[in-house]
């Protein structure tokens, strides 16, 4: 038995399901990456999809095809009907088989959803997400539409797709049918839960009976709506026993719709947050059933697999971070696992924002294509400064390349501003990008100096071929009278613990560090499990005995009264992320924070801080104020190896300061090394 065996041996069993056998328990779940928009379109998607397969991922599930054009998410979506070409599908499809691999193609409508002007629904309600009214579908329609979800699968089956998974969750058309929050209909398509729930049955029954029973037939449900509105656990039992007899051979679980005010996979929500959902479905059926959200590491995995709570664990974002995530835990090397962090700046902010998907740790992914694997025929010595994620970065890469790295750190430790990051409630997966790439440097040998600064006369005197700096940022200290007070804190004062804090806080600057900052000073430490935690401070009924599974909440209570202040007058936490910065903005809203925008700072003194807002005067009378202005790059290293006609590369926060910005510092870290 190998290693992994040995630590995993339930992920790693096989498991049959309908006609097929699945060769471990991981799937790679489903997701947008809109890498058919780009160039070279089949290319790029048969090298993602195929490297997940060699990784050793037992089934892959594409992102969702429309069964037709009403359905798509966004004009030029992908579409999969009679006239649909099938030669890039088969393309994609060997090459998954090749690597000993099964997948299956997702259908997906998106109704009420779809960025397009022909928005259908099963009524005139409109989503909260959505400006556009759909326009409800006739009773012929849906019949259409049913008979398209069909003709979709039979197209699946002929281009060598092992199967195809209905999409039923997220609040997607299915969804839509089976909730009444959506669903006002009085014929046959509405009114009672059996007849809301009639349309996906139809759907799983139709297909069933069209394509036989070598289809591998996945159906993913809503476990768990939390929407007002939505399904209880009786209806959603009743829905899962109603597809199982239409004969759906798998139960995918999806949690939340997109609409929802409950965090369903950001960084703030607690691993397996949502087991409870999956596991009270497996009991109501007995077909296999796939836990989903926020499961990101082999262990835990093993763990939910271990307690019965499902038969499968479905990972989107895991597989975009390292699509070697089955090998190496088979091979007992969990430690080398590049660790999803939650962040969605690469993946979901990018298709919010109609860009293709990528991942903040491993910016190979969905551009597998601009990376040449061929190692360099002539290997450098290369000093790299500073170890943040941009330097942490370049010098594991670049050593797994071959080349010889030397990792200057003027610190103690490796991590630089990941160390601020990962103090932050919520943010506790930065532990994850700080231990892999310290293991990486560790494993590929990287020459590591800790507690030594590099000058140019050190970096000269060793003749280094190439010199990246990587030194980061300093804390811009804004110009304001009495920025020396006693009262006023460093940000990095505050978030290392270096200082103690007062109970009325000021904090100048909204961006993503005075977000950050007023989220670790009126977070409430709790003792709390972390799961029940933040059920209750969401209000998630684990029970879902109420409709959509919510009830009242029970916000924390902040030991600290925080206001933030900015100079721009636009709205404070405007630039956070787009999935992420609507739940820093209402849990600081929710514990009492608030928010001051076009500001004129005039002074800070025993009162307090002394501002302006449209020449109107004022005091906050703060125990503390934080200083989140904002940073500058630090560049005194680049300027001194200029000054002597030494050539460098600057990287990461050096380069570019604003923000600090994890995302395009490892990108950088991560092309310099292979173009090195």
């Amino acid at each position: 038995m190998s290693a992994g065996q040995t630590m995993f041996p339930r992920m790693l069993s096989p498991m049959r399901v309908g006609t097929h056998t699945l060769r471990n328990r991981i799937i790679m779940g489903s997701m947008h990456t809109r890498l058919e928009h780009e160039d070279r379109a089949d290319q790029r998607q048969r090298a993602f999809y195929g490297a997940r397969a060699a990784g050793g991922t037992a089934l892959i599930i594409t992102g969702g095809f429309s069964p037709n054009a009403a359905g798509m998410i966004e004009p030029g979506g992908p579409v999969m009907d009679a006239n649909s070409d099938l030669a890039p599908h088969r393309a994609v499809v060997d090459e998954i088989h090749r690597h000993g691999g099964k997948i299956l193609m997702q259908i997906l409508h998106s109704g009420r959803y779809a960025k397009h002007d022909d928005v259908v629904g099963v009524s005139n309600i409109r989503s909260p997400i959505n400006p556009r009214t759909p326009r409800p579908l006739t009773d012929a329609e849906i019949e259409q539409t049913i008979d398209d979800y069909v003709t979709a699968a039979l197209q699946a089956r002929k281009a060598g797709y092992d199967g195809v998974e209905i999409m039923g969750s997220e609040g997607y058309l299915i969804n839509q049918f089976t909730a009444a929050r959506t669903n006002n209909r009085t014929d046959q398509w509405g009114g009672s839960a059996e007849n809301r729930q009639r349309f996906p049955v139809e759907i799983v029954r139709r297909v069933r009976g069209a394509a036989g029973p070598d289809l591998l037939l996945m159906y993913r449900i809503s476990a768990l709506d939390l929407v007002e509105g939505g399904s209880t656990a009786a209806e959603i039992d009743r829905l899962a026993a109603a597809v199982e007899a239409a004969g759906a051979d798998i139960l995918n679980t999806g949690i939340g719709w997109h609409e929802a005010r409950v965090p369903t996979i950001a960084f703030s929500v607690p691993r397996a947050a949502f087991a409870f959902a999956v596991k009270r479905l497996k009991n109501a059926i007995s077909i296999p059933v796939v836990a989903s959200n926020r499961v990101n590491m082999p262990e835990l995995a093993e763990q939910l697999l271990a307690e019965g709570s499902c038969d499968f664990v479905s990972m989107a974002r895991p597989m975009l971070a390292d699509p070697d995530f089955v090998r190496k835990a088979a091979q007992g090397r969990p430690d080398d696992i590049n660790t999803c962090i939650a962040c969605n700046q690469a993946c979901l902010d990018f298709i919010f924002s109609d860009r293709t998907a990528t991942c903040l740790v491993n910016p190979l992914a969905g551009r597998e294509i601009e990376f040449d694997p061929a190692l360099p025929a002539n290997p450098k010595r290369i000093a790299v400064v500073g170890s943040g994620p941009a330097g942490m970065a370049t010098a594991a890469t670049a050593a797994a390349r071959g080349h010889e790295v030397t990792l200057f750190e003027e610190q103690t430790e490796l991590g630089g501003q990941i160390h601020l990051a990962r103090r932050v409630p919520g943010k506790t997966e930065f532990n994850e990008m700080l231990r892999y790439f310290s293991r990486q440097i560790e494993r590929n040998e990287v020459d590591v100096r800790l507690g030594t600064r590099a000058t140019a006369d050190l970096l000269a005197a060793e003749g280094f071929d190439h010199i990246v700096i990587a030194t980061g940022i300093l804390p811009r200290h804004p110009d304001i009278e009495g920025i020396d007070h006693p009262s006023v804190l460093r940000y990095i004062d505050v978030l290392l613990d270096r200082v103690s804090v007062g109970r009325r806080v000021a904090i100048i600057g909204a961006g993503g560090i005075g977000y950050d900052v007023a989220e670790f000073l009126t977070h409430d430490h709790s003792t709390e499990d972390p799961v029940e935690h933040f059920l209750k401070e969401y209000g998630v009924d684990p029970t879902i005995a109420t409709p959509g599974g919510l009830r009242e909440p029970q916000p924390s209570r902040s030991p600290r009264e925080v206001t933030l202040f900015q100079r721009r007058p636009s709205r404070p936490g405007k630039g956070l992320g787009v999935s992420t910065g609507w739940i820093l903005r209402n849990r600081l809203l929710g514990r009492g924070a608030g928010a001051v925008a076009g500001v004129t700072y005039e002074k800070i003194d025993d009162e307090g801080l002394h501002y302006s807002v449209d020449g109107e005067r004022k005091v906050f009378a703060a125990d503390n104020v934080v200083i989140c202005a904002g940073q500058l790059p630090d560049k005194a290293l680049e300027q001194e190896l200029r000054s002597r006609g030494i050539a460098a590369t600057t990287i990461g926060g050096a380069d570019h300061a604003e923000e600090l910005d994890a995302l395009r510092a490892i990108q950088q870290g991560v092309r310099l090394a292979y173009d090195l």
